[in-house]
């Protein structure tokens, strides 16, 4: 089963990071030449947040803040949820499901790896559907069907 190392070595390195104190202004005209959703705060080498559209529409548009004054730090997202480089796509879905997360942590231990979002894990189910989903119970659910017993 693919893994979010698998996930993490198929990503394009982005150079998607911002600082906590920069103003939200800066933040989405970085997201415009990025071409992304979200940016991930970074004070010097350390994880902080991620800032994405989101937040903007949430935090700062619909709270009546301007961008032009408000920092990244003030309507950043900090609480998403952690996975290992170990944990597989489908771990992460489920994931992503339970938290209705559109992003997620990747660490190595104590070390922010990666920022994991639902569209690299669609890219990995599209890429490698026969390697992504533990096919063991849809089997089972198979061989105990062709025994008579209803499935439902």
């Amino acid at each position: 089963m693919r893994t979010v190392q698998n996930v993490i070595d198929s990503k394009i390195n982005s150079y998607n990071y911002i600082s906590p104190d920069a103003l939200v202004i800066d933040a989405l005209q970085m997201l415009n030449s990025v071409n992304l959703s979200y940016l991930v705060v970074l004070d010097g080498d350390n994880y902080k947040g991620v800032f994405c559209e989101r937040d903007y529409t949430r935090n700062v548009i619909l709270k009546g803040r301007s961008s032009n004054t408000t920092r990244v730090s003030e309507v950043m997202t900090t609480d998403l949820p952690i996975v290992a480089l170990s944990d597989t796509v489908e771990s992460c879905m489920n994931l992503m499901n339970s938290y209705k997360a559109r992003y997620l942590l990747a660490y190595d231990g104590p070390n922010f790896e990666s920022v994991i979002t639902i569209h690299d894990l669609l890219r990995q189910v599209i890429a490698n559907k026969e390697n992504v989903f533990d096919t063991s119970l849809a089997n089972q659910l198979i061989d105990h069907d062709e025994g008579g017993g209803r499935i439902y």
